[in-house]
């Protein structure tokens, strides 16, 4: 990796100052893949970072992996250079995250940075989502990814937000799995297409509504991403995750969830980012290519990109082509 896209240097500005210093930014869902990674980004260029989610020490989500806590996230932007503060947060209960917010504002007064983060649904698709007509996703199912995917991002908007537009440069963040672009094919599945396309919405609805505030809302969708969980899946690590693509050729084109998080750090330190983007929906290899930023590897994927040229559209390319 080079001097100038290491994560310390995409964290600072010219001047080795930390970039998001005096910030104060909420990610609801920080407990792991790409919230956890943002949290710590934003906590290596200096905010202070508010982490949320289900998963503690002392109790797990119904996502069923105690090997992350938001207490380890917020350790982890801490020993980034930032300032890690867990607040346990159900983002379904009203009450929880009136409390959350309630918190910060007697903490610090203001926000300058929501990042909407909150998923934690995929033990229900490959049970009741792949394969499946949406007649045959057993309602509940189909309810609770709705919950997951978009109640709980209007949620934490609507509490949120009236904290957020004190900021002299509010930033919203809605994170989700695919574009604009690419969800306008159908994923698969009503609920699973309802709860991907709501943040995209929720990112145009609600930069309409920033922007007299010089905010800017954006949404936001890594590539395929290498989470714990996807780890887990293939059966392999970080370190050799590359032996995944065996079992699924199209993990070639993976990236880590620091990909995504340096991004959007990089988003939110630029200050012509309400131009740019607001109201937009994007991704970690299109702000890649904005930014300069790279991949742990110092690799730059464009996995949305690959997708629809290579898989969809049958172009002869390799995936090298698209790293």
């Amino acid at each position: 990796m080079s001097k100038e896209t290491s994560p310390q240097n995409v964290a600072r500005n010219t001047s080795g100052e930390a970039r998001l210093a005096n910030r104060i930014a909420l990610v609801a869902g920080a407990t792991r893949g790409a919230g956890r990674a943002l949290a710590v980004e934003l906590g290596r260029a200096g905010a202070t970072v508010y982490v949320t989610g289900r998963t503690t020490r002392e109790r797990a989500s119904e996502v069923g992996r105690t090997t992350e806590t938001i207490e380890e996230t917020a350790e982890l932007v801490t020993a980034a250079g930032g300032t890690g503060i867990a607040v346990p947060t159900d983002h379904l209960e009203e009450e929880q995250v009136r409390a959350l917010v309630q918190r910060i504002e007697l903490d610090r007064g203001r926000l300058d940075i929501l990042v909407n983060d909150l998923w934690g649904g995929e033990h229900l698709l490959t049970t009741s989502v792949f394969g499946k007509k949406s007649w045959e996703t057993p309602l509940a199912d189909g309810l609770r990814i709705l919950d997951l995917g978009a109640r709980s991002h209007v949620i934490t908007a609507a509490l949120a937000l009236p904290l957020l537009i004190r900021s002299d440069a509010p930033l919203h963040v809605e994170v989700t799995d695919g574009t604009a672009v690419s969800n306008r094919r159908y994923r698969e599945n009503m609920y699973y297409d309802l709860a991907k396309n709501a943040p995209i919405r929720l990112a145009f609805g609600l930069g309409q509504e920033l922007a007299e505030y010089g905010g800017t809302a954006v949404a936001v969708s890594p590539g395929f991403m290498r989470s714990e969980q996807m780890l887990a899946h293939f059966g392999v690590t970080e370190e050799n995750w590359r032996d995944a693509i065996a079992k699924e050729p199209a993990f070639a084109i993976a990236e880590s969830p620091s990909y995504l998080a340096r991004t959007v750090t990089a988003v939110a330190a630029d200050p012509n980012r309400a131009e740019r983007w607001n109201g937009k929906s994007t991704s970690s290899g299109e702000l890649a290519k904005v930014y300069g930023v790279r991949d742990v590897d110092g690799s730059q994927p464009n996995a949305w990109a690959y997708f629809e040229d290579v898989i969809h559209n049958g172009k002869e390319a390799s995936v090298e082509d698209y790293r």
